[in-house]
């Protein structure tokens, strides 16, 4: 194979690796709201719905203080009033720390478990279990490694010598510690961790002292100062697992290896209760503390009146999380029933729900998020684009609007402009009907 045809097979995996998914969503970064909960008319791509930014600022200052677990918001609205990006903005403000699943109404009933199981595995993903242990460490700066290797076997013995401000010590290294060595590339002047259960050794970095040497330092060279005290601690060490995580790994022969298995199946009650209990010991004794996450369960007038009396019990658990709801639907039929019912939510679970309503979106907030679609998207638009952008948006959809501006700036991009105008737009809304028109469509034609 040539070298010009190896250099162009790694710059595809290079170019591949840098590819990153523009989704319906991904422009969102957070609320947008200000230290005293008002909400900012633009910021962190939300735009406009300032009460219901408002109103979820504050639940969400209620679930990081850990005062609303176990009760249920209800999002009500017209379709395209940002309902989907509200929920989304409280998981980016809540950070990695806390648990978020997000689900669809919908998806309950295609997965091979029954309803409830589906809904017991959500619940149980959205409770997080913060653990924390004590791991013995020894930490110190790298004075010299000895490997020697024997003649007549060929196996490798070493010797490394650690210090810190206050002492000096050496330790002898077998085979796994001194292939570790080698693979961390660790020279005298790093300063390292091993953890004495299990062997792994991590590198801090350079010790400032050798801050001089040139020939082992690079571009990406972090420098630290030589640990202080004695050679061996004890350090804490904090991990969060979900409930859902611990359950799969003690319900399945693979153990941990399980969660990337993908077919979880169901899993019995009996061990969900022993690992209930195991978790109440270990909060007794200090050892974790249960941090209450969000399901978000989207198209939540999907499912029916077994799910909901599954609801109403489970958000009574001294365990549960905070849900979520998004609707658009007024005075409908509950599923599985012949009642007709506000959002198609039976009277008891709205009743335990705080309800937040989203409102149409004005022309000027439309045009808005267009233009944040944009930046997401990287399209420029000229002003005519823009207006006549807005007007669709306005008179079918917003998401309508959204879905062509890829599509605009691919026919651009065809007759070589740098800009989406006018004839784009036009030349796309002509080959991709709205709703209505694809309604009136079928009318015409029946």
């Amino acid at each position: 194979m040539s070298t010009s045809g190896i250099h162009s097979k790694v710059q595809e995996v290079k170019d591949l690796t840098r590819i990153e998914r523009i989704g319906a969503h991904s422009h969102i970064r957070g609320l947008g709201l200000d230290d005293s909960l008002d909400a900012r008319k633009i910021s962190q791509g939300m735009v406009g719905q300032l009460d219901a930014r408002r109103a979820a600022g504050i639940i969400l200052n209620m679930i990081r203080d850990g005062k609303i677990a176990g009760r249920a918001i209800l999002i009500g609205g017209q379709p395209g009033t940002g309902k989907t990006a509200i929920a989304m903005g409280m998981a980016k403000s809540l950070g990695e720390e806390t648990p978020f699943t997000m689900l669809a109404g919908s998806e309950i009933f295609s997965l091979e478990m029954s309803k409830t199981e589906a809904l017991t595995q959500a619940f149980r993903k959205s409770i997080g279990v913060r653990i924390r242990e004590e791991a013995e460490i020894i930490e110190g700066e790298v004075v010299e490694i000895e490997i020697d290797k024997s003649v007549s076997s060929g196996a490798k013995t070493g010797k490394i010598t650690l210090k810190t401000t206050e002492m000096e010590t050496i330790y002898d290294l077998g085979a796994k510690m001194i292939e570790a060595i080698s693979k961390e590339k660790i020279n005298a002047g790093d300063i390292i961790t091993i953890d004495k259960a299990s062997g792994k050794i991590s590198k801090l970095g350079r010790s400032f002292a050798r801050s001089s040497d040139h020939d082992n330092v690079g571009a990406q060279t972090r420098f630290v100062q030589c640990p202080e005290g004695e050679l061996q601690k004890r350090k804490e060490v904090v991990h969060t697992v979900t409930l859902h995580e611990i359950d799969v790994i003690n319900s399945r022969q693979q153990g941990f290896m399980a969660l990337f298995a993908g077919d979880i199946g169901e899993i019995k009650p009996e061990v969900r209760e022993q690992i209930d209990q195991k978790v109440a010991e270990w909060r007794e004794e200090g050892r974790a503390e249960i941090v209450p996450g969000v399901l978000f369960l989207d198209e939540v007038h999907m499912l029916d009146i077994e799910c909901f009396s599954f609801l109403n019990r489970a958000l009574e658990s001294d365990q549960a999380p905070v849900v979520i709801m998004a609707t658009n639907r007024g005075i409908t039929k509950i599923r599985g029933t012949n009642y007709m019912s506000p959002h198609g939510l039976p009277i008891d679970l709205l009743d335990r729900s705080l309800i937040i309503t989203t409102k149409p979106y004005s022309d000027k907030e439309l045009a808005q998020i267009l233009e944040i679609r944009c930046q997401e998207e990287d399209v420029e638009l000229t002003d005519g684009a823009t207006k006549l952008l807005t007007k669709i948006a306005k008179e079918c959809s917003l998401r309508y609007g959204i879905h062509l501006i890829t599509t605009a700036n691919l026919v651009a991009q065809k007759r070589k402009a740098a800009e989406v105008d006018v004839q784009d737009i036009r030349k796309v809304y002509g080959l991709f009907v709205d709703v209505k028109r694809s309604v009136q469509f079928l009318k015409d034609h029946e």
